[in-house]
């Protein structure tokens, strides 16, 4: 039995409506207690900020297309190299680090639970193998389903029942957590040298349209009772004038679930453009902001990008291509038969640039435009519009004018009249930044009952005790000291043991995968479906038989287990 006492703690904890005040947190074998022995070890947390463990509900940390990016950048590896010491392995790299960097750098900002959100099926172990050796946060990984062609012939047939069987036979076969569409029939048009240009338009040899898929799983998601939603990049990512087709999308989904959104909408700064070219691109967060205000069964993250070099990588083939015309940098693109596909390419978001500052202002206007905090959480598509490690300047800028202010003067001067920031007073509090970083991201996901995203009785004992007294600090004024607390933690917790003190890691780490596996009847059971099984053989270069991951892939496993409606 391992006990720890955090005496003094300035508590923000949203889904127990504790807003701030100071108290004990009680720590019995990993979880959160009412009592511990007088033999627990003893942290005093001096009235300090302390939070439930970070979440990040949208991250690219592990998996082919991120060690590709690896690959591809030699001269990304050369920088944020540390040497090894103690218990914590080298590490190296900026907007694609190694395995131990990613998770060395996410426990010292206090994060404990993260989720991978693109993985192909095909390539699944590699994913798994990467989680292996991101040892200080839980992981899982959203599945693509974009391009399935299992699933879209499914859907042509308006069969919903045989699309949530195979949506739920493969992942359970491949350890996944949720299903994922990226720029949903756009790969597989790709695959043509095509595209979709929105959610009405064919795609090639399947006669189904992208909304038709969405809607379509969306209504598997339920059958099969997935504790989170459909986790969807809408088509047209980036391009001009792209707002109306995001919210034609969200007119489109069924309010299906009354415990969490039917619809997780990511990286939304990338699909809330008006204009209709580069020359007149302007903000329209306020049109994707105010469907989202109308629509509870919609969450989306933000998408931030931040000014400075990155990696982008994402299955939406074919904007990777786009976005290698517009470069004319290095690039790569990939095919995974049968399923989805994904393409690579550096980019350098700078001040100089029109639609960069534009691209920067979006992400805050969506944030700051969207009345619910649990309706539009913090990220950046790591590493798409920045790494990770940027979150804090983030915090910053949502919580303080000021700084947004001195940010704008240094924009290119044309940028100011295509986007409404300027305008825009609102200061997020503590509180809505604790929604936006870990409860809100917790419920979204479906993970409160595992006790993520909170400190009441019974929770996971993660948390992040931050070098902040929030009594003593004005956010609107002091925004560098908010940047600066929210860096690094004093202490990590994960799984009631100390991880990272003072941004030293002082453990090994032994984190955890969360997967799915929905319960289906001998009917729906694609493991047993002559026609799924003859057509798998027919296209796949791999046998089905050698196409699951074996659990001895994942070192810790938490799987859930679903009853479907099948």
């Amino acid at each position: 039995m391992t006990e720890l006492l955090i005496r003094n703690a300035c508590v923000i904890d949203p889904i127990n409506g504790i807003r701030g005040e100071t108290m004990d947190i009680l720590i019995r074998d990993a979880r959160i207690v009412e009592s511990v022995s007088g033999r627990a070890e003893v942290i005093d947390a001096a009235g300090c900020l302390t939070l439930p463990g970070g979440i990040d509900s949208h991250t690219h940390i592990c998996g082919t297309k991120v060690n590709f990016g690896r690959y591809m950048m030699p001269e990304d590896m050369r920088a944020g190299r540390t040497a090894r010491q103690g218990g914590m392995h080298a590490t190296s790299g900026y907007s694609v680090p190694t395995t131990f960097g990613n998770s060395y750098r996410y426990s010292a900002m206090g994060y404990t639970t993260v989720l991978e959100g693109a993985m192909a099926p095909l390539e699944a172990r590699h994913t798994h193998e990467e989680f292996s050796a991101t040892p200080l946060q839980d992981t899982m990984a959203n599945t693509l389903f974009d391009g399935n062609w299992a699933v879209m012939e499914a859907v042509k047939e308006n069969d919903v029942k045989r699309a949530a069987a195979i949506v739920g036979w493969t992942l359970s076969a491949v350890k996944g957590f949720a299903i994922k569409l990226t720029n949903p029939g756009g790969t597989e048009a790709w695959g043509w040298g095509k595209n979709v240009e929105c959610i009405h338009d064919p795609v090639p040899h399947f006669e189904v349209s992208p909304i038709e898929i969405v809607t379509a799983l969306v209504r598997a998601n339920e059958l099969l009772h997935l504790p989170h939603s459909v986790h969807l990049h809408c088509n047209r990512l980036g391009v001009p004038g792209n707002a109306w087709c995001t919210v034609d999308t969200f007119r489109h989904i069924p309010d299906l679930n009354p415990e969490r959104q039917s619809l997780y909408a990511t990286h939304v700064q990338f699909h809330a453009y008006g204009g209709s070219s580069w020359k007149d691109i302007c903000s329209r967060a306020d049109l994707v902001a105010r469907a989202v205000n109308d629509r509870p069964q919609i969450v989306m993250d933000m998408g931030q990008v931040m000014f400075g070099k990155t990696t982008t990588m994402t299955a939406d083939g074919p904007m990777e291509f786009n976005l290698y015309r517009l470069h004319h940098n290095k690039w790569s693109n990939h095919d995974v038969e049968l399923e989805t596909g994904s393409g690579i390419i550096p980019v350098y978001y700078s001040r100089k640039s029109t639609v960069n500052c534009v691209m920067w202002a979006v992400g805050l206007e969506l944030a700051l435009l969207t009345r619910s905090p649990w309706q539009c959480l913090l990220a950046t598509d790591n590493p798409n519009g920045a790494p990770f490690v940027k979150y804090p300047e983030i915090i910053g800028l949502l919580m303080s004018r000021k700084y947004r202010d001195a940010e704008l003067a240094t924009l290119h001067p044309e940028a100011e009249r295509r986007i409404a920031l300027p305008a825009i007073d609102r200061e997020l509090d503590w509180n809505e930044i604790a929604v936006m970083t870990r409860a809100g991201q917790a419920k979204a996901l479906g993970l409160l009952p595992l006790g993520k995203g909170h400190l009441g009785p019974g929770a996971a004992a993660d948390l992040a005790i931050y070098p902040v007294r929030i009594g003593e600090i004005d956010p609107s004024a002091e925004y560098r000291r908010v940047i600066e607390g929210f860096r690094q933690t004093l202490y990590t917790v994960k799984r009631g043991r100390v991880v990272s003190r003072e941004g030293r890691v002082v453990v090994e780490g032994d984190n955890s995968t969360i997967w799915v596996k929905p319960r289906i009847s001998e009917e729906y059971d694609m493991g047993r479906d002559p026609e799924f099984a003859k057509k798998f053989a027919r296209y796949y270069t791999v046998r089905m038989g050698n196409y699951p991951v074996q659990e001895a892939y994942i070192r810790r496993s938490i799987c859930i287990e679903t009853e479907a409606e099948l």
